[in-house]
């Protein structure tokens, strides 16, 4: 797929993502016919048919970290919290909600958090936090498609916007495999922190 902001991201179907009204609305979208490079976004042939493709836990658990905290209220005392508790993290990585798994599991686990949250986004917290453990962690729950139409239903009153891994959850649960919890999340947690050192390595450098 295009790097960037691509409108048709979706490999399966044809989704807008720059059609935001239809976003949550519409669940009939039109079904992709080829991957033709030129063509939708596409920019060269796949090495892998979309049938055979899986999509990696760690990546769908950030996206949804990322989503909830960009539509937090940030003059509420949640948002506030965060900005406290990492005050190392810039601004404008807190703002567009881009945290590392640790940070994720770390507020996970914050009780404190959960209490100074808004009962909107305390909801959509909840709802993340069962997403995590009962579809993304190590066991399937037998009700997982009930707790993803949780995850959307808080989202959407969230007023959060949906990205791409929100539209795998919403519409292609199928490519979620079973032994999510066999799929090593390692590499992508490494490559992650080592980005951090570099980010703060060339801070302020344009060079």
């Amino acid at each position: 797929m295009q790097l960037g902001y691509t409108k048709y991201c979706c490999f399966p179907y044809e989704w807008d993502s720059r059609d935001k009204k239809n976003h949550y609305v519409n669940k009939l979208w039109p079904k992709r016919t080829s991957l033709t490079p030129g063509e939708k976004n596409v920019v060269i042939p796949p090495l892998v048919l979309p049938e055979k493709m899986y999509l990696p836990p760690l990546h769908i658990k950030l996206s949804l970290t990322k989503n909830f905290v960009k539509g937090m209220d940030e003059t509420g005392r949640g948002f506030q919290y965060v900005t406290n508790k990492y005050p190392n993290v810039s601004d404008a990585k807190i703002k567009e909600g881009v945290f590392l798994g640790p940070q994720t599991r770390e507020l996970m686990q914050d009780k404190q958090f959960d209490e100074d949250l808004n009962e909107t986004e305390r909801s959509a917290w909840l709802s993340f936090k069962r997403i995590y453990e009962d579809l993304l962690g190590n066991r399937k729950a037998a009700n997982y498609q009930d707790i993803v139409q949780g995850l959307l239903t808080s989202y959407k009153a969230m007023g959060c916007n949906m990205s791409l891994k929100i539209h795998f959850l919403e519409l292609h649960l199928d490519f979620f495999q079973e032994h999510l919890g066999e799929i090593s999340d390692e590499h992508g947690e490494r490559f992650h922190q080592d980005i951090v050192v570099v980010e703060k390595r060339y801070q302020g450098k344009w060079t």
